[in-house]
């Protein structure tokens, strides 16, 4: 997949793609059915398959001081695309000029002028330009005079409501990863490099990964079952485990964090790029008396972890 970030200038070779435009943040079941249009149009014209996105965020570009609020960073993003068979994503910098742009301006300077756009395809709620002036029924109606087609997705749904981003936070903020999974079509997952931590773990005799949680929406802090992908290096396959999200109490922790101890592992992982899927929320954070007392609960942990694991069929 071609990643680029800059709509202005492009060769020839870079335009001309059918697209599904969005912010995507989860890619889940109802982003994958505007993506399913775009693919189908792409194929139809014989043209590459794209996605137009927006990096930062325009919810944090307008409110930066707002809790972090992302389930994927523009890298575990670009992952799921990548994935999804996207063969262009044009990650497009959200900034004050692109933020003020009236709707005919963004469809003639960024999709017709810029990109050269053959086909669109939304999600029904979708807002664009100034003041989100514009909606799916001004994108058609522009489109048809700039010479692309337009499709829009209905909204994806099921008994309990609308898919959405803000369901899969709730999910997650419950401790309900299956109910996430649900709306997403997979395993909600937090990727990235693994990172230097304390070495508590290793102490402990059972040494984890550790993974920032920076800027994104924080799941109910807790023991969660696992599954890890190592995405990069030589160790490179999917491991079963058991995964802590919190700040470690019984260590006096305040910043939180992810750790995940793998099963059935030994090498070094730091640097490597790796993504936790989140299976099943096992039991909430506690505070310890004892270091023993900690390993001990650990031990469950992971037992409880593989049961887990096996009984869902997640590695």
């Amino acid at each position: 997949m071609k990643l680029i970030r800059d709509y202005r200038g492009l060769p020839a070779s870079d335009r001309g793609a059918a697209v599904a435009m969005g912010n995507f943040d989860g890619v889940h079941l109802g982003h994958q059915s505007v993506l399913a249009l775009a693919h189908a149009a792409a194929g139809e014209l014989g043209v590459p398959f794209g996605v137009v996105t927006f990096e930062p965020h325009p919810r944090a570009f307008f409110a930066p001081g707002a809790p972090p609020f992302r389930l994927t960073t523009a890298e575990a993003r670009a992952s799921r695309m990548a994935k999804l068979g996207v063969e262009v994503l044009y990650e497009l910098s959200f900034d004050q000029a692109l933020a003020s742009l009236e709707p005919l301006d963004f469809v003639q300077n960024v999709l017709v002028d810029g990109m050269g756009v053959r086909y669109v395809a939304v999600g029904a709620d979708f807002r664009f330009g100034r003041a989100r002036s514009g909606d799916s029924d001004t994108l058609k109606a522009l489109g048809t005079a700039a010479g692309f087609g337009v499709s829009v997705a209905p909204l994806v749904c099921d008994q309990t409501g609308d898919f959405s981003s803000t369901a899969i936070r709730a999910a997650l903020t419950a401790g309900e990863p299956g109910r996430a999974a649900r709306i997403l079509g997979h395993w909600h997952r937090i990727q990235g490099p693994v990172e230097h931590g304390k070495k508590l773990g290793r102490q402990l005799g059972f040494p984890t990964i550790n993974l920032s949680l920076d800027g994104l929406h924080l799941p109910r802090f807790g023991v969660y079952a696992a599954t890890v992908d190592v995405l990069t290096g030589p160790h490179s396959g999917r491991y079963p485990g058991a995964a802590s999200i919190g700040i470690r109490p019984t260590f006096d922790g305040e910043k939180p964090n992810l750790e995940v101890y793998l099963m059935d592992f030994s090498g070094d992982l730091y640097g490597e790029e790796v993504s936790v899927g989140l299976v099943e929320y096992l039991r909430p954070e506690v505070r310890y008396d004892s270091i023993d007392a900690l390993v001990e609960q650990i031990g469950r942990d992971v037992e409880d972890s593989r049961a887990s694991l096996a009984a869902q069929g997640a590695v």
